[in-house]
């Protein structure tokens, strides 16, 4: 569906609940109900990292394809990659519903989802079967609610997933499972790290290991940020994805739906993630690939998050407003703004904010 085109449907949207509008989605999708956008294709674009070739650096992030329903329809809608899940070990029903709300004067979603999922054995199914050659997929790993030792799901997912996926993502920041926020303290997160990278390098033996990334917070203190980045570095993590949701709410939201819990995604979010961003890139010493996602809505909101340190960026919020082909067009874009302030590709552009 084109820009123009989910703009006449958006009064029919709006008036379904949030997560009926992304379930229709995604059955439109997986039916080859939503054209496909023309395709940008400009070398400006292409990022080559962890020995893959990127045609783009914009991903579409977690949450959107849960259970790795529609992964190669979004590379089709113009996305460079595609991050799939958080997927748990065993199904879970998540959080009780109504559980995802719209801020739509503020651009802004907040969900409560509580890692919903129908499980590893459905999404490694269709995994199985899934064409590499069509793209850049990743799995987000995430650990069921009632389970008390948190590393050995992660161990789990990197014993099915590594084998199968692209890269592959720790995802100890979301703030709607209980607890789940505290492993990103310095010891439960080292442990977690070096025990899902063992089981990630058992599992793939003989053949290719993904890349393992681990999707931090936004709400950090200046410690915390030091520890994840000095654990992260030391265990030799191959990337993070900065930043997750946050519960802060700021002053400026007037949504009716501005006091819902959960984490707040969207426009809200971008100063916030893109200053963390900053800060993780200082941290580390530009020394690990950071992936930018919060509030990407165009192209020059991209730009900044790369200019602040992103070699790759995401986004899924601003997608409920403006439909699939936001993909295409951020891109569009993108290599637009690169080529005017004189960079031949993403990468050369990568912390420049700081420099």
């Amino acid at each position: 569906m084109s820009f123009d085109a989910y703009q006449l449907a958006w009064p029919f949207i709006r008036h379904l609940s949030p997560e009926r509008a992304h379930g229709l989605a995604v059955c439109a999708l997986e039916m080859g109900l939503v054209p496909v956008p023309p395709k940008v294709d400009d070398d400006v674009l292409r990022v080559r990292l962890w020995d893959m070739e990127f045609p783009n650096p914009l991903g579409l992030a977690a949450g959107f394809d849960k259970d790795a329903r529609v992964y190669d329809q979004m590379l089709s809608q113009g996305f460079g990659f595609v991050e799939v899940g958080s997927i748990t070990p065993r199904p879970q029903p998540g959080n009780a519903k109504p559980r995802l709300f719209r801020l739509e004067s503020d651009g802004g979603v907040i969900n409560r989802m509580g890692f919903n999922s129908e499980g590893h054995d459905a999404s490694a199914r269709r995994f199985k079967n899934r064409n590499r050659k069509r793209g850049i997929v990743g799995v987000n790993l995430g650990k069921n609610k009632d389970t008390e030792d948190a590393a050995a799901d992660y161990e789990i997912g990197a014993r099915t997933f590594g084998p199968l996926a692209d890269f592959l993502v720790v995802n100890v920041s979301s703030p709607n499972t209980p607890g789940l926020r505290a492993l990103q303290g310095p010891e439960p997160l080292r442990d977690l790290l070096v025990r899902t990278k063992a089981a990630l390098s058992q599992a793939t033996q003989g053949g290719r290991t993904p890349p393992l990334v681990l999707k931090i917070a936004p709400d950090l203190t200046d410690e915390d940020k030091a520890d994840i980045a000095h654990v992260s570095l030391d265990v030799g993590v191959d990337g993070l994805i900065v930043t997750n949701t946050t519960l802060a709410r700021p002053d400026t939201l007037s949504s009716v739906h501005k006091g819902e819990s959960g984490g707040l995604s969207g426009r809200p979010l971008f100063e916030a993630s893109t200053r963390v961003l900053g800060e993780m890139y200082a941290e580390t010493k530009g020394k690990m690939v950071l992936i930018g996602v919060g509030g990407i809505e165009d192209g020059l909101g991209a730009y900044k998050k790369i200019l602040a340190g992103a070699s790759l960026v995401e986004l899924y919020s601003a997608m409920v407003y403006q439909g699939p082909a936001l993909a295409a067009r951020v891109n569009r874009e993108l290599a637009e703004i690169l080529k005017a302030d004189g960079f031949a590709s993403v990468l050369h552009a990568v912390g420049q904010h700081g420099a």
